[in-house]
């Protein structure tokens, strides 16, 4: 191959404990103490010109995102260490379809609705507390026990690599840098692009190259003791170039890829709190759209290491990277760090961030859990307790990562898929049925859960098996394709919801006034079903005007600095009049946009899905 320009060390192939000693050069180390200083610049901006002690201004960045960031942190809330190597078959081309209905057809309901959490929407337009609380808590048990812990353990993995620290250690560490940024609230999610992907063709020899070596990529060790490991277990499937694959026999059957992805895609994409926060944030519609624009455009940026990554031999395994059942963790931090040449390395070392999910979830608990047990809380006493609740998810989150390190194979996170589908049912009906209401949507989501975790739990105790050590589960359980039952699963959520509500009494339109798709552009007077919740939210503003007002005078000088590196420092202002009030309040819900801007972002969103067409038509 031709290595004109540059080439990797010789030592390519050494055992990941010595990989460390690449990231010690001036160029790596230059670039993240760069990248730290400029953050937190950044943060230090964010301190003194955003208004952190509110809801609105610590949760959503004030409502004053530009689409720039708001596409970055879409994107970024997607790729990683973590991410890495998670999409399957279409699942990149999907999420191009996936973020058009995210930015045209499910935030603009969310807007019109004037909420900040997901369970919040769900509050409003079916009425009642029980879902809400439901959906906050299982959100919050999926954040915690997948995404939160997989990605402390895969950052950890990447510093592990990189610097040669315990794993512990490297945990330890990137929770202090995440601690620093997301608990003082200064500083949004926010990535770039990655260059890896381009580096790893140029190094197997572009697209034709790939093809022929992926299907030769076989480890030279495939047997141990008197076992011998199965060809198929260690050789490329003949169809692993084809999206769309045996309904039968294939690991990936194409009905399931085309409608069971799309259905969790659908919750991932469209009504999960990391995502949608992130739109919640933007300054305008325009925004909006362009932020998921760009994050569709990125999506389409996106062989090596065979005796490490594509181990069989546990204790081949064991040794590479410390785990028996596999080392498809270690493949993109080994990418990154044996592949790429110096300043990149540490660029791509230092963007590692969890604050994400951490604002989200905080966001869910405050917004959604510790106002039901708290119902006048002040402002500050909210902001406070989601900074306590950072501290909990760390805590728990860390005593998870043992679980995470030992899941097989990755297939502790197909369990989101037992999960998911019910959610996407309930807010897929939610905004295209009005006829739904609040016992449907509750008995859809309670039944589809039993039903999941009942699944969930069958898998969790057999284990997943693998290859050369598959499962005793029984096969009228587990032997149906988790795309399949995602599948079954959503249709019967559906049945259950609609049953449900059309022997039940439905919600009059006078509550339903833009929140759902039919009724998006009335301009009546929606009458809340939350209307007692809104009542104790203007006594808590009442009560944090003369909380401001009482304790102004006795702060010292330390207190100030601590209350304003903390967000918790109440900028008060002159009181507005009901009708300012009535004003912002109809800025903060209003969807309306330029008839220029609305064309550029119209245009390319028909681009984007014309790119996702091609892609399912060009690899089908």
């Amino acid at each position: 191959m031709d290595s004109s320009t540059w080439s990797p060390p010789a030592t390519a192939t050494a055992e990941p404990l010595h990989a460390y000693e690449r990231i010690r050069n001036a160029a790596d180390i230059s670039v993240i103490v760069i990248y730290f200083v400029v953050v937190m610049a950044v943060g230090l901006w964010a301190m003194f010109s955003t208004n952190r002690g509110t809801v609105g201004g610590f949760f959503l960045a004030g409502r004053s995102m530009v689409w720039w960031p708001i596409g970055a942190s879409l994107f970024a809330s997607n790729i990683g260490s973590g991410c890495s190597g998670a999409a399957v078959g279409p699942a990149g081309s999907s999420a191009l379809i996936l973020v058009v209905l995210l930015g045209w057809v499910f935030v603009p309901i969310y807007i019109k609705a004037g909420v900040v959490t997901m369970p919040e929407y769900l509050r409003k337009r079916f009425g009642g507390q029980r879902i809400q609380v439901y959906l906050s808590v299982l959100s919050l048990v999926l954040y915690i026990f997948t995404k939160i812990s997989a990605d402390i353990f895969s950052g950890a993995i990447f510093i592990n690599l990189a610097l040669g620290l315990d794993l512990y250690l490297a945990i330890f560490i990137l929770l202090a840098i995440t601690a620093l940024y997301t608990i003082t609230g200064e500083s949004p999610r926010m990535d770039q692009p990655q260059p890896s992907s381009g580096l790893a063709f140029h190094e197997v020899g572009g697209y034709s190259a790939f093809v022929t070596k992926y299907m030769n990529a076989i480890p030279t060790v495939t047997s141990y003791g008197n076992t011998t490991v199965k060809k198929e277990c260690y050789t490329p499937r003949a169809d692993s170039f084809h999206i769309f694959r045996d309904p039968l026999k294939g690991d990936l059957p194409w009905p399931g890829l085309i409608f069971g992805l799309t259905i969790i895609s659908l919750w991932y994409w469209c009504t999960d709190q990391v995502i949608v926060q992130r739109c919640l944030s933007a300054k305008n519609m325009s925004h909006v759209k362009a932020g998921c624009i760009m994050c569709g455009y990125m999506k389409l940026l996106r062989i090596l290491f065979t005796e490490k990554v594509a181990c069989t031999v546990p204790s081949e395994c064991e040794k590479y990277c410390g785990t028996k059942v596999g080392c498809t963790n270690i493949a993109y931090p080994t990418l990154v760090v044996e592949l790429m040449p110096n300043g990149l390395r540490g660029l791509m070392l230092s963007v590692i961030s969890l604050t994400s999910i951490f604002n989200s979830a905080s966001t869910l608990f405050t917004m959604d859990i510790y106002t039901k047990i708290r119902k006048k809380a002040s402002e500050k006493e909210l902001m406070i307790a989601g900074r306590l609740f950072m501290l909990v998810l760390i805590g728990v989150s860390i005593a998870w990562v043992p679980i995470v390190q030992s899941a097989q194979s990755g297939q502790l996170f197909d369990y989101i898929h037992y999960l998911g589908p019910p959610i996407a049912a309930v807010f897929l009906l939610a905004i295209f049925c009005k006829r739904v209401n609040e016992p449907g949507a509750f008995w859809g989501l309670i039944i589809g859960f039993l039903i999941g975790v009942s699944r969930m739990i069958t898998e969790f105790a057999y284990g997943t098996g693998s290859c050369t050590e598959p499962s005793n589960c029984p096969t009228i359980i587990c032997g149906v394709h988790y795309l399949y039952f995602a599948i079954i699963l959503f249709v019967v959520t559906i049945i259950v919801i609609l049953a449900v509500s059309l022997f039940t009494k439905p919600i009059a339109d006078v509550h339903l006034y833009r929140l759902c798709w039919s009724l998006r552009n009335s301009k009546e007077e929606r009458i809340d079903l939350d209307a007692e919740d809104e009542d104790i939210q203007d006594t808590r503003e009442d009560a944090l005007e003369i909380d401001t007002e009482a304790s102004e005078e006795k702060k010292g000088c330390l207190r100030q600095a601590y209350d304003m590196f903390c967000g918790l420092d109440q900028q008060k202002g002159p009181k507005m009049t009901k009708e300012e009030e009535a004003a912002m309040k109809l800025k903060m819900t209003d969807t309306s946009e330029k008839r220029l801007w609305r064309m550029v972002v119209n245009i390319n969103g028909i681009i984007l899905l014309a790119v996702a067409v091609f892609c399912h038509a060009y690899f089908a």
